[in-house]
């Protein structure tokens, strides 16, 4: 294999998926090589905690390309052989089965693993973590049927997007979390307490802010219960743990790269070595427009920078300066979020529609820009919001929250 032409992509996610294909697009004839360690042709990760989940979408629906893409394609594709480190001075990377491939460029795609909980009890059986198909197809076995007491700690959007699927297939949840609205971090307080009211009504329990501080399991070693740090004790046949993920770095420490919350990068997604690249949830991007290092956990960012990094390594001026977007589904809540979330924590919430009602547009505002906006069961909006965000206009407050202007006229 020619090192000064072979493309070596770490990590066979979405975002490295998207990297191969993108540099088959572009007209890159040589040799393409993606390695996986999950023992999975690449697939879709918003729909394990959602549709997946309660078992209304298939396989199929998960792969973004098909299995036979990748040999139609010429791109050799490793799905369990682990890349166990990485000599930038040779550009080798060596993998666990003693295997190893010289590189042109390479792209560290590596993803994040779960955050784990160091507490009394986090190893029985019945206590799960949750970030892979596997864990959403174990999920799905256990709650299908329903009657099960689930107990879920983390109040983000996998937590919450759990518990409604787990309450809409029949089982008791709870949840814990740190904050006394769940999702207040990334949204604030109004719009948490939508989602937080629309879970109440669906029967979900809350415990906020709580947090486990013990689980317990009976003589066989099987989950009984969570006990929380106030002192209560949550009945429960099954846990799941969602409180955070951590960006997989130690291939690029142990190789020297510049690791700050993930492995640092340009706009171009360049890391400090020469001819590396990083993309996907590891990468912690400087945002051309907030000037910012940014690191994403979301599926749209995995597609965005597999292309830019694909193109930065074909030679072409390419940078990710797209507007982060994510979605979440949630009993009969759905969600669309444009922006930038490093700007929205000191600016001003303008709402267009009722939060009552459930039916809405939420922009920040800051010096008079629009610089993040959620829709909630209001659709086809996103492509104006997108527009308004990224042409930093200033905007009257009243017409942006009259739902008779149009979104384009502001």
């Amino acid at each position: 294999m020619d090192s000064n032409q072979a493309m070596v992509i770490v990590g066979a996610g979405l975002a490295g998926a998207t990297a191969a294909a993108t540099l088959r697009e572009e007209g890159y004839a040589g040799p393409v090589v993606l390695l996986g360690a999950e023992g999975q042709v690449p697939y879709l990760r918003p729909p394990l905690s959602k549709g997946f989940l309660a078992g209304k979408e298939s396989e199929e629906s998960l792969l973004p390309y098909p299995e036979q893409w990748f040999r139609e394609n010429d791109v050799e594709l490793l799905t369990s052989d682990a890349a166990v480190s990485i000599d930038p001075a040779s550009h080798t990377v060596a993998l666990a089965g003693g295997r190893s491939f010289r590189y042109g460029k390479l792209l560290l795609a590596t993803g994040a693993v779960p955050r784990r909980l160091d507490i009394p009890g986090a190893e029985v059986e019945g206590v799960h973590y949750f970030r892979t198909k596997t864990d959403s197809q174990w999920l799905h076995s256990e709650l299908a049927g329903g009657g099960k007491k689930l107990v879920l700690i983390g109040s983000g959007w996998i937590g919450m997007e759990i518990a409604a699927t787990a309450r809409e297939l029949g089982n008791e949840v709870t949840l814990l979390g740190r904050e006394d609205i769940p999702l207040s971090a990334a949204i604030g307080r109004d719009l948490g307490e939508v989602f937080l009211d629309r879970h109440l009504e669906a029967g979900v329990r809350f415990r906020l802010p709580s947090e486990a501080a013990e689980i317990r399991g009976d003589g066989a070693g099987r989950v009984t219960a969570v006990v929380t740090d106030t002192g209560e004790t949550l009945p429960a046949d099954l846990v799941v743990i969602a409180v955070g993920v951590l960006p997989q770095t130690a291939l690029a420490e142990s190789a020297g790269l510049t690791v700050t919350n993930g492995i640092q990068v340009d706009s171009a997604l360049r890391t400090s070595a020469e001819d590396i690249f990083a993309a996907g949830d590891v990468a912690n991007v400087l945002h051309p427009v907030t000037r910012r290092y940014t690191r994403s956990e979301h599926w749209a960012n995995a597609i965005a920078g597999g292309k830019v990094a694909a193109r930065s390594m074909l030679g072409q001026d390419a940078a990710l300066d797209d507007i982060p977007y994510f979605y979440t589904d949630q009993f009969d809540l759905g969600m669309e979020y444009s922006g930038y979330g490093a700007l929205t924590a000191d600016a001003d919430l303008v709402v267009r529609g009722s939060l009552e009602s459930r039916e809405f547009i939420a922009f920040w505002l800051l010096k008079e820009r629009v610089v993040a906006g959620m829709n909630v069961n209001v659709w086809d909006v996103q492509e104006d919001i997108q527009e308004l965000i990224r042409s930093e206009r200033t905007v009257d407050r009243k017409a942006l929250a009259d739902p008779e202007r149009a979104l384009r006229s502001l």
